[in-house]
């Protein structure tokens, strides 16, 4: 039996792409990726998960990542009424890499509140006969959805440092992060708009730009 894993990474940042990714095992692999102890990609620190990234890629039989380009977000986000928002965005990429591994059963991790309603979001689109089991804390629960969380928080990590290698230290891109507000901030003042890959659709971006607009911008 073929089974998938996958998960996203940056859903909710500001600044950069949100990163979706998928992994294929079979059961013949599957005890060499428990040997791994894979777990949660925020509960592993950037040096691990490049390591655990490379020791994956080795062990699983395929794998595929999307980076999905803030403009697209904030299309979905802005027209949620026409296009069903983030959550569809997301269900739709899962559905994609689906496709791509096609395999009997697919470990989801669920982003929105209704684990039916994300599944349903996923089935409408993907192409494949496959069992979906679609959960919330799935990259908790299996190993193989930790292994795809995992690919897929440094996938979006290595977007984000080539932003770094461009613009300068913008932080996480997570407006709880001081250097991503700072960086922003900034940016504004200088330019009096945002870069190409900063979701605009996103409140505390839309507020800092009114506060530009009415000369308060000293508030963030």
């Amino acid at each position: 039996m073929l089974m998938a894993g996958l998960d996203d990474a940056g859903r909710g940042a500001a600044i950069g792409p949100l990163a979706v990714a998928g992994v294929l095992i079979d059961e013949e692999r599957y005890p060499k990726l428990l040997e791994l102890r894979v777990k949660d990609s925020k509960l592993l620190t950037p040096e691990k998960r490049r390591e655990l990234e490379v020791k994956i890629k080795r062990i699983t039989l395929k794998h595929q990542v999307l980076l999905i380009a803030p403009a697209k977000v904030d299309y979905f986000v802005s027209r949620k009424s026409e296009t069903g928002g983030l959550n569809r965005l997301e269900a739709y990429a899962m559905a994609e890499i689906i496709d791509l591994l096609r395999p009997d059963v697919a470990y989801v991790d669920a982003s929105d509140i209704s684990t039916e309603r994300f599944k349903r979001y996923i089935a409408e689109k993907v192409g494949s006969k496959v069992k979906l089991v679609v959960e919330h804390k799935a990259d908790s629960k299996y190993p193989i959805v930790s292994a795809a969380s995992i690919l897929a928080k440094v996938a979006r990590d290595a977007a984000i440092e080539d932003l770094k290698r461009k613009y300068g230290d913008l932080g996480s891109g997570y407006m709880a992060d001081p250097k991503t507000v700072r960086f922003l901030r900034e940016y504004l003042i200088r330019k009096g708009g945002f870069p190409d890959f900063v979701r605009t659709s996103w409140k505390p971006i839309k507020r800092m730009l009114e506060a530009s607009r009415n000369s308060t911008l000293d508030r963030f």
